[in-house]
């Protein structure tokens, strides 16, 4: 099968979350598994783009509102990433260094999608299924059906894939005159409350769509930013299946990022190694239990959680932890963990911004990991953490529901609490702080973790049985 995958993000091209890692990995096993896999994404004027060597494979202009843009596809010279990777580059609208954030996000987005579309058209190409991320390419399976511009390209399968259904994309009306003829009859299914919802009409229109886990798809129709009603309808449309991690790069026997390599025979010994160097870096004591935080400080994750649990824990264990924080996100929890560093200095330190390699070396160092999540689709990190051996201590919603059995119960290896309140956070921690103590039964624990098969083999099969199912 001939496969595209849209997104506005692929690692290591350009990684903000989940979504990058995932559109990074997927279409690699997918291609190992038989398939023809691509990745088509916005261009942008990143380390990775101005390192590596790209061909021009198609030129042409698009209409966006009252304005034509000229646009490129540039394709990735070697398939060094495991797949094709093609860019589409813009002069003024896709060629800019960040991948969110800009005030013209929607015509961004729109545009991409269109040109995506001429493309494919102008260029005589098809597919078996085109694969859509989040709502940065929803409009494509509601043009591909509804605008005599694609009717060549109307049969084609479309799936969407939901990495975090509180993002809709949505935009006012005014904007409308943006897309190309359409259906007229069929606007119907752009609209929700009033406006175009990008999220809203890839669920309608979609012939499948997929939640990055089974119990957040069950979660869209109870928390979705208003999308509630819509992902309860829409139903029998949906499955979930687990995100994989490529267990190349998150492999602690190989990972070039780590102070110390280590195995699963090894373990104990390269876990200690790794938390010395971590621990010596961040001026805090070796001999502690290192709880670690990576991820936005935001508060789906929830990150304003944090600087209470700190304070709290540190309160009522003051010579007993450490923590580490590495992330940025909302100021105002910045500002509070920089406090908590500066009260607590050689109990706690924070990382402000993102470090890809210091995140690989926390997973490793770290004896447990701190995911007190109110919304998690499905949670990379905590399967990073079992990888290399790392505890995670998660809140029980999504994702971190579904890959996370608590040590307390039979087979278990994690730390799990229901709510997102300091206090269940804190006794967590306390449970964590007992088991590191038991020395022997901590170490079955890490063997057990690293002994789990959360790669992306299992959840390529997956997908490949999706789209077959989409054959006409």
């Amino acid at each position: 099968m001939k496969i595209f995958h849209l997104s506005a993000e692929c690692y290591p091209v350009a990684k903000v979350g989940g979504l990058g890692d995932v559109v990074g990995s997927l279409p690699k096993y997918l291609n190992q598994a038989g398939h023809h896999a691509s990745v088509v994404m916005p261009f942008y004027n990143r380390k990775f783009t101005r390192e590596n060597e790209f061909d021009i494979v198609f030129e042409a202009s698009t209409r966006l509102g009252h304005r034509r843009y000229d646009f490129q596809v540039l394709k990735e010279r070697t398939n060094k990433l495991g797949f094709e990777l093609f860019l589409i580059k813009a002069p003024g609208l896709l060629d800019r260094e960040n991948v969110y954030s800009y005030p013209d996000e929607t015509e961004q987005f729109i545009f991409f999608q269109l040109a995506f579309l001429d493309w494919l058209t102008w260029s005589q190409q098809t597919a078996d299924v085109i694969h859509c991320h989040d709502h940065h390419s929803g409009l494509v399976p509601f043009l591909l059906y509804h605008s005599s511009l694609y009717r060549r390209l109307s049969k084609i399968p479309t799936v969407l894939t939901i990495h975090n259904g509180q993002y809709h994309g949505a935009f006012s009306w005014d904007k409308f005159n943006y897309l190309p003829e359409i259906d007229a009859t069929q606007t119907g299914l752009l609209d929700w409350r009033g406006g175009i919802n990008p999220l809203a009409a890839a669920v309608k229109c979609a012939w499948k769509y997929s939640t990055v886990s089974p119990s957040y798809l069950h979660e869209l129709t109870i928390q979705s930013n208003g999308l509630e009603y819509l992902f309860y309808i829409e139903a029998q449309k949906g499955v979930g299946i687990i995100n994989g991690i490529d267990t190349q790069v998150w492999n602690p026997e190989t990972d070039p990022m780590l102070f110390n390599k280590y195995n699963a025979k090894q373990v104990d010994k390269g876990k200690q190694k790794n938390k010395e160097a971590l621990c010596q870096r961040f001026r805090l004591d070796p001999s502690k239990p290192l709880f670690g935080f990576i991820g936005r400080l935001v508060d789906e994750k929830g990150a304003d959680l944090l600087p209470g649990i700190i304070r709290r824990s540190l309160d009522d264990h003051p010579d007993e932890i450490n923590f580490l924080i590495l992330g940025s996100g909302d100021a105002d929890v910045e500002l509070q963990l920089t406090q908590l560093k500066d009260q607590f200095a050689g109990k706690c330190d924070v990382f402000i911004g993102y470090d890809e390699e210091l995140a690989h070396c926390v997973y490793a160092g770290a004896d447990f990991l701190l995911m007190p999540s109110r919304v998690e689709p499905c949670g990379l990190n905590q399967l990073y953490s079992l990888r290399y051996g790392t505890v995670p201590i998660v809140r029980n919603t999504g994702g971190l529901k579904d890959t996370v059995i608590d040590f307390g119960d039979e087979g278990g290896y994690g730390i799990k609490f229901n709510h997102d309140t300091i206090i269940e956070a804190c006794q967590a921690i306390k449970r964590a702080i007992t088991l590191y103590q038991n020395t022997t039964h901590l170490q079955l624990l890490r063997k057990r973790m690293m002994a789990l098969d959360f790669s992306w083999d299992k959840s390529a099969k997956e997908y490949i049985n999706l789209y077959e199912s989409l054959k006409l």
